[in-house]
């Protein structure tokens, strides 16, 4: 089982609510997460991307920290722990980013993977004129695929040249070749992104309910199992830990109440307008009226585990032992000291096995 931490380099991290930490990003900040999760044997961290933000009254993820500079700085100054930037498929070459990851694998000695984001937030790209047109929304995994294939291909040979529907590439060079071959992760939910995970990537990050889960850890194995690979499931959460479960309740009714609804419809307009059915856009629309175990649009459609740090042990192991999930990645309302807690009071005392 495997543990990992979304590190918060937008603003306000994963919860668009005015009862939860309102900050603007910064280097240290996500620095002190990852050694505080290194210390505790957490096993990587992963960065996200965006463009452009939601705004509202707490003006979610207005601000982020490019997320391969910021990765190359906590490959330098971490010694063990798993390293993954994440890159928008639509913003840069396929060339530059398997440079950047070789840079960033060297850096760290072999700790760099790479998360695939297709971009489903039109408004992100059409702001900088690199918005392809809406029938991106259908073909954004065709895309991807030749994107993957191209990063593959120059990590293995460190040359390629390519004539294909969305790039060409005469007798291209990306030295020096990472030493060895770099994981790739994806968070594609609708049946074309699962197609896609199950031929290109290492591990698909599901965002979904408990319930949701066990069908999606199955069609994913089966998938996987046609194309001859092993593809790990890990799930996402949101993680409130507090001293008894009323207390945690409490905080989580908090942050309901003061949930920052301008950013929340920022959210769902951009979500509305993607019209590849199944995906990460409408369970964001589905969760407006999501309990927080489901996931709530408080906390960004992400389910919750909340209570004290037995309540919380117990449903860790319950979700593993229900959804056969090879591992989780966290957030928390304060990561630092949220990390702090589950690694002393609740990573001891899991039973996993």
């Amino acid at each position: 089982m495997k543990f990992g931490v979304f590190l918060p380099n937008g603003s306000n991290g994963y919860i668009p609510s005015a009862g939860s930490p309102v900050y603007e990003p910064t280097f240290q900040h996500n620095l002190a997460i990852s050694l505080t999760a290194e210390k505790h044997g957490l096993d990587f961290v992963l960065s996200m991307m965006k463009f452009r933000g939601f705004g509202g009254d707490t003006g979610y993820w207005d601000s982020c920290l490019e997320s391969f500079t910021l990765m190359a700085g906590l490959a330098a100054a971490t010694n063990n722990i798993g390293l993954f930037p994440s890159i928008s498929i639509l913003s840069q070459h396929p060339a530059v980013v398997a440079r950047m990851v070789a840079t960033i694998d060297d850096i760290s000695d072999g700790r760099c993977g790479l998360n695939i984001v297709t971009g489903w937030n039109r408004p992100e790209y059409a702001q900088m004129g690199m918005w392809p047109g809406d029938e991106h929304y259908q073909r954004r995994y065709d895309y991807a695929s030749e994107y993957v294939e191209i990063l593959q291909k120059l990590w293995l040979t460190g040359r390629a040249s390519w004539e294909g529907e969305y790039f060409a590439l005469d007798d291209c060079s990306v030295l020096p070749k990472p030493n060895r071959r770099i994981p790739l992760v994806c968070a594609g939910q609708s049946p074309a992104g699962r197609e896609f995970v199950a031929r290109h990537a290492d591990h698909q990050f599901v965002l979904t309910s408990e319930d949701n889960l066990v069908t999606s850890v199955e069609d994913i194995r089966e998938k996987s199992a046609v194309t001859g690979r092993n593809v790990g499931v890990y799930a996402l959460f949101h993680m409130i830990l507090a001293d008894t479960d009323a207390a945690a309740q409490a905080e989580v009714r908090h942050i309901i109440d003061s949930a920052d609804h301008g950013a929340i419809s920022n959210i769902l307009a951009s979500a509305s307008l993607d019209t590849n059915t199944g995906g990460t856009a409408d369970q964001l629309k589905a969760a407006l009226d999501q309990d927080v175990e489901q996931g709530n649009m408080a906390f960004m459609g992400i389910p919750v585990i909340y209570g004290s740090a037995d309540t919380v042990g117990r449903r860790i192991e319950a979700i593993v032992k229900n959804t056969g999930i090879d591992g989780m990645l966290f957030s928390w309302p304060d990561f630092v000291s949220g990390i702090e807690r589950f690694g002393v009071e609740v990573m001891p005392n899991l039973r996993l096995d």
